[in-house]
Formats: C-alpha cells, structure tokens, sequence
C-alpha cells in the first residue's frame, strides 16, 4: 500500500520513524467524541464502585476515590498526553515501548496491554447482565445467561465495526443518559444526608477486604493511555490528547465522587449489601422504584460504552502492531466500508466470548496484573525516551527535570508493585503463561518473516531493524 502525504510527514517528524498508520479515511475523531472515549475507556460512571464501600467502609471509599486519582492517573494522564502527542500513531504504548527498548519489549507491552484490553472487554458483557438479571431474573444462571452475554457480545462488536466516528459520538450520547439517573439521584438525595456517615470506617465485625478495596479502585481509574492506540485517527493528536485527558479527568472524578458522597449520606449503612449493583436500590430507597429502573437502564448504556471504547482500543492496538510488523499484514485489513479494522474487531471480540464466562472478580484481579506488568514498562519507557531523545519535539511536555518525572513515576508504580503481590496464585498462574505466550509469538513472528510464511508490513520489518532514513 502506498504512503499517504500525512504518513510520509507523520515519518519526516519522528527522529527513530514511527510507522505509518494504515488510514485511508479523510475523517478523523474530533475533540468532543474522544473526550467521552476516554472517559469511557476508565470509568463510564459510577457503575462498579460500590464494592469500595463493602471492602474498606465509607470513609476509605470516599478517601479512595478522592485521592487515588493524584496518586495514580494524574501521572498515567500526564505521561499518556506526553507520549501520545510526541508519537501521534495507532499503536500508543507498543511504540513508545518500541522507540524506548526495541522491538522485543514493544512486542511484549503489545501483548500485555492487548491482552488485559480483551480480558477487560470480557467483563463488560458480564456486568451488563448483572444489571439485566434484577429485572429479568431468568438471566441469572444456565442456558439464558450465557446466551445472553454472547448476543450482547455480538450486537456491540458490530456497532463497533460501523465506524470510529460513530462510535464516538454515541459515547457522548451514552454518557449524557447514563450520568443523568445520578444526577436525579444527588437532587433527590439531598435533603436525606446525614453528613456523619461519610466519617464512618464500616460496621463492626465486618472486616476490611484490602485486596478487593484496591482492585476496585484500580479498576475504575485506570486506562487512561489506552485511547493513545488510536491516535493515528484522532484530528490534530497533538492538540487533541491534552484537552481530552483534562477534561475526561475532571468528568471521571464527579462522577464519581458526587454520586457515592450521596448514596453514602442518604441511605443507612448495611455494608454487606454495597456489591456491584447497588446503587439501584439506593435509586429505589432514596426516590422510588421508577429511579430504579433509570439507573438499571442506564448502567446498560454506560457498559455499551465501555465496552465500544474498549474495543476500539483493542482494534487500534491490533492495527498499530500490524503497521509495526508485530503481527501479519492481514491483522491490519480494514472493511472496504467503514474503512474499520474488522479483523481487529474480530479477534479482539473472539478472544472476549472465551474469557467472558470466568468469575468476574478473577476477570478483574487477571486485567489488573497484566495492566500493571504494561504501566511498569509503560512509565520505564517514559524516562527513557526523556534521556534518550531530550530534543524529541513534544507538542505538550510534562513541566518536570528527569528527577522530578522519577518522584512521579515512583509513587503509581509502587501501588502497581502492590496490585501485583496481593495478586492470588491463580492470577500469577494466568499471567505467567499469558506472558509466554507474548515472548513465543514474539519469536514465532521473527521466524515467520524469515520464513516469509506470511507477508508483514514493510515499514514495519525496517523500522523494526532501524533501517529508515
């Protein structure tokens, strides 16, 4: 496939020749769709943080969510608006990783971020039918359940496939109606707080799951880099990503905070009962059972977003990796259509259905570990490349020395350490092979090239020998 003039400049502007993005779309997503991207690739709303409140009580959950976001994605924020705007390509992390270390430890982030990505996507489909079970009980076990994530799989795997454009702005759509029954909520809980139950650390007897108080957390606020992998599609990246990643951050952290601040000073403590779900009885309690229903439905639209945003991401990363040689050329075909990666998509959602049927807590604690193998890497690849190319043009740059980027790297990735030693066996397990597997298909690709066994992307054979001038 021949260079497009915006391939050949994207080249021209990069010291080590970040590879080109196989495009061929004039459309690009504007500002306010990746705005609502990347608020849905790390929250989506409220939906799934009332396990903080069951694992640690009121006040840490509170605490939690209103630190953690300093701590954690601040500097996840600050190095994905960096990194994206210096290497505006699909691929995100796989370069940065690739321009940093070389080919094998791109390779090796592609496959730990692709992976929890997928296994992450799994989860969606699970929790949407947890909503769905309250009102339709017959989907809670047997035939129908599993039924109903496979065809709730499918539906939103082909809405993803009609286009990036479309996509992004029914996640702006999606976010407007599934915040709205919260904020509903927050008017009707008002008169009803009781400010001292935000002060309280649980219920006697009840005793404090950290691990699950942590994951839940990390779960919530985590992803911000992974809209980088789609960065070849965006309008103006280096403009773009900034004014995103503010903005998606802001919207994250009220959306979380306000509702659960309510819900908590509203309604009496019963800890045990503050599992995934949750915030729909504390709907009925504080307004009514048609309140409810609203915040039911709109947990539904929320997981519809998550789920698109997370499989463009997934999608994007496969078309990245292509255009990087990491994977044959075919995994970068695009429909003739939608001009989407449909065997991205395709993969992606193959892999979700076989994952998808595990226990949900084990979906999350797998997703976590692999994440946190990737930001390890991820924010190595960040000082690196400061030291390595100091004259790089970066159209928005972290305000801070290489000391100072050290103290902000060095606290999340002490939290990412912890995530991965309370981890269980089981995790450890899963990830070990997954991370084999990532090594074996990294040399299984190098054999196949000089095989030739399959065709790659030529760009990418030479940027990965470092062979373009």
């Amino acid at each position: 496939m021949g260079e497009t003039s915006s391939q050949v400049h994207l080249l021209e502007e990069q010291p080590l020749d970040t590879p080109p993005t196989t495009t061929n779309t004039p459309k690009k997503l504007a500002l306010l769709p990746l705005i609502f991207l990347i608020y849905f690739e790390v929250a989506g709303g409220p939906y799934g943080e009332e396990a903080a409140v069951g694992a640690a009580g009121p006040l840490l959950a509170v605490l939690g969510f209103l630190v953690f976001p300093f701590i954690w994605s601040i500097p996840e924020a600050l190095v994905t608006a960096e990194l994206a705007t210096a290497f505006p390509g699909n691929g995100g992390y796989v370069i940065w990783a690739h321009q940093a270390f070389g080919p094998f430890w791109g390779s090796l982030m592609g496959s730990w971020k692709l992976l929890s990505g997928i296994i992450n996507l799994a989860s969606y489909p699970a929790l949407c039918i947890q909503y769905l079970k309250l009102v339709f009980p017959l989907l809670s076990s047997g035939l129908p359940h599993y039924v109903a994530i496979l065809v709730s799989t499918c539906v939103l795997s082909f809405l993803n496939y009609t286009g990036l454009a479309i996509v992004g702005y029914t996640a702006v759509t999606l976010g407007v109606i599934s915040l709205s029954p919260f904020v509903i909520l927050v008017l009707f809980a008002i008169p009803k707080i009781d400010f001292k139950r935000w002060l309280s650390l649980g219920q006697k007897g009840v005793e404090k799951d950290w691990t699950l108080f942590f994951n839940t957390l990390f779960w919530n606020l985590n992803f911000w880099d992974n809209a980088s992998t789609l960065a070849g599609e965006v309008e103006e990246p280096q403009r773009s990503y900034p004014k995103a990643l503010f903005s998606a951050g802001l919207l994250t952290c009220l959306a979380y905070l306000i509702p659960i601040l309510a819900a908590i000073g509203a309604v009496p403590l019963d800890q045990e009962n503050w599992v995934d779900g949750y915030f729909a009885d504390v709907a009925q309690l504080i307004a009514g059972k048609w309140l409810k229903i609203c915040v039911e439905i709109g947990a539904c639209l929320s997981i519809v977003g998550l789920y698109e945003a997370q499989l463009s991401s997934c999608a994007y990363q496969i078309l990245g990796m292509t255009d990087l040689g990491f994977f044959p050329q075919v995994f970068g075909m695009r429909s003739w259509r939608f001009d989407t990666p449909w065997v991205g998509i395709l993969i992606s959602t193959l892999i979700a259905l076989a994952v998808s049927y595990m226990d949900f807590a084990n979906i999350i604690y797998c997703v976590n570990f692999l994440y946190s193998l990737g930001m390890l890497l991820e924010f190595a690849s960040f000082l690196w490349l400061r030291r390595k190319l100091p004259t790089l043009k970066r159209p928005f740059k972290v305000p801070l020395e290489l000391p100072g980027l050290v103290v902000l790297c060095l606290v999340p990735s002490g939290f990412l350490v912890y995530v991965m030693v309370v981890a269980t066996r089981t995790v450890y397990l899963v990830s070990a092979l997954l991370t084999l597997f990532g090594i074996f298909w990294y040399f299984f690709m190098n054999l196949c090239k000089s095989k030739m066994w399959f065709e790659f992307n030529i760009v990418g054979q030479k940027f990965n020998n470092g062979d373009i001038d």
